[in-house]
């Protein structure tokens, strides 16, 4: 054999066990999970309700059926259908739900999904044994989707909770619940992101992970690689109605808050500001003066709120909070949500260009909500702008009435910047380039001045609800 082939052939081995080294490295580094789902499973539950719902007769021929099927497929199907269509002499009707929860103390606590056990008649915990037992709801809190219920016991298998504001992303997790009934199934992936908000979701800062998560899940643990519990699984982000690889736990630490305001009051109080707010964009950013978007930027105050109390005013952008940084707008409700009623919150805010520190008691959030309802459109029309927008007076009855101090009432759009930003007659503008506009006179002088090429803010009222929009005019 030449040298030059030698050469070659010995290249080639080489490389092989390169590559071989690389692959043995991998796998030593993949996780394994045994030991963590033996010591855990005895913990965990899976919970099933039952809701009595008013009789009425039910044709047999809407019943699929399950004629012919295995056994275990019948039995399987049947668990997840009325009552009275697997017996023609049982005419209750009944609806039933499955999930998962686990055990927080050896008397008997456990944590699960409000949505699991929510309007339930009875609810039903089966243990790792297989041994059955009712359960007492002792609270639960919509707003986070947590549950505290609790079964006669002594010396139950608990499990290990960690702290969820530990997490990083690209650790890894894994999930113990019971997805379509199979009890104790194993799932794991790594953590995806932290500090998620979802729409409607504001005062939990969700777990993102790809761990796979279906219908029985819920309620369920969601472990770190030292077997501690990090979150409770809750929910799937889906366009099929299953898993596609966007999963959502609510954070332990979070969870722990709840349960302990459930188990010593029967309710959770959350801290409450009185503003809306939204995300600060980069153009909006270039309109207040900031280096950079970030922030929370103040869209509107309720009357009488803690924030108008404490000096707060429209306009703001809120940076930090007790020296915590609000990088997005939806860092704030988790913040305050996760303070008590009266205590204090120093609040970082840039306003009008300058850095300024406001400081105020924080109160507590209302049962429901309250919205404003549009307000009504006067009949005095004034002359249009460089904006392509007519604007009216407000009558001082309606400056009252929705608590304004100002702002001009939209009759008309026409072609131009206004109808490219979707301004609609009826929207009250209160704000332009960071000014409050006072009447109508005001307006046309600050829309006269508004400079070119460059991100102009403007503040729009529209049905109750307050936001900042933004829009260069390229003359």
């Amino acid at each position: 054999m030449s040298i030059p082939r030698l050469k070659s052939y010995l290249s080639i081995i080489a490389t092989v066990l390169v590559l071989g080294q690389a692959v043995a490295a991998q796998a030593v580094e993949l996780p394994d999970f045994t030991q963590l789902v033996e010591q855990a499973s005895p913990a965990v539950v899976n919970i099933s309700t039952t809701q009595k719902l008013p009789d009425r007769k039910v044709s047999q021929q809407q019943m699929p059926d399950l004629e012919g099927l295995p056994p275990m497929l019948r039995e399987f199907f049947e668990r997840g259908m009325p009552p009275q269509s697997r017996s023609p002499r049982d005419r209750q009707r009944e609806a039933t739900s499955l999930g998962s929860g686990f055990i927080i103390s050896s008397d008997g606590y456990i944590l699960t999904n409000n949505h699991v056990i929510a309007d339930a008649d009875e609810i039903l915990v089966r243990l790792a044994d297989r041994s059955e037992m009712k359960a007492k709801l002792i609270g639960t809190d919509p707003r986070s989707d947590v549950a505290l219920l609790k079964i006669e016991g002594k010396d139950l298998p608990v499990l290990k909770l960690g702290k969820s504001q530990d997490l990083k992303a690209g650790q890894w997790v894994v999930a113990i619940g019971s997805p379509f009934g199979f009890d104790h199934t194993v799932t794991q992936g790594i953590v995806s992101a932290v500090g998620r908000s979802l729409p409607n979701e504001n005062y939990v800062p969700f777990i993102q992970t790809d761990v796979p998560i279906n219908p029985g899940n819920s309620g369920g643990p969601l472990f770190n690689l030292n077997g501690e519990v990090v979150g409770i699984n809750s929910q799937i982000y889906t366009r099929s109605g299953g898993f596609m690889g966007v999963s959502f736990a609510i954070p332990i630490d979070v969870a722990l808050d709840v349960s302990n305001q459930l188990k010593s009051g029967g309710k959770v109080s959350r801290g409450w500001l009185g503003v809306v707010i939204q995300e600060v964009s980069k153009d909006l950013a270039e309109s207040f003066g900031l280096e950079k978007p970030a922030g929370a930027l103040v869209a509107q105050i309720q009357d009488d709120g803690p924030a108008a109390k404490g000096g707060l005013q429209v306009g703001d952008v809120i940076l930090s909070m007790n020296g915590q940084p609000i990088v997005m707008s939806a860092d704030l409700p988790h913040l305050v949500g996760a303070l008590k009623a009266g205590a204090k919150a120093n609040l970082e805010v840039i306003r009008e260009g300058k850095r300024k520190n406001v400081e105020l008691t924080v109160g507590a959030i209302p049962d429901e909500d309250k919205d404003l309802d549009a307000l009504p459109k006067s009949s005095i029309e004034r002359s249009s702008n460089r904006l392509g927008v007519s604007v009216v007076e407000l009558t001082d009855e309606q400056k009252k009435t929705y608590d304004l101090k100002g702002g001009v009432l939209i009759k008309e759009v026409q072609d131009g910047p206004a109808a490219m930003i979707g301004l609609q007659p009826g929207d009250v503008i209160t704000h332009l380039n960071n000014q409050a506009i006072g009447s109508t006179k005001e307006f046309a002088d600050i829309a006269k001045a508004l400079p070119k090429n460059r991100s102009v803010s403007m503040r729009v009222l529209r049905q109750g609800r307050a936001s900042f929009i933004t829009f260069k005019l390229a003359e």
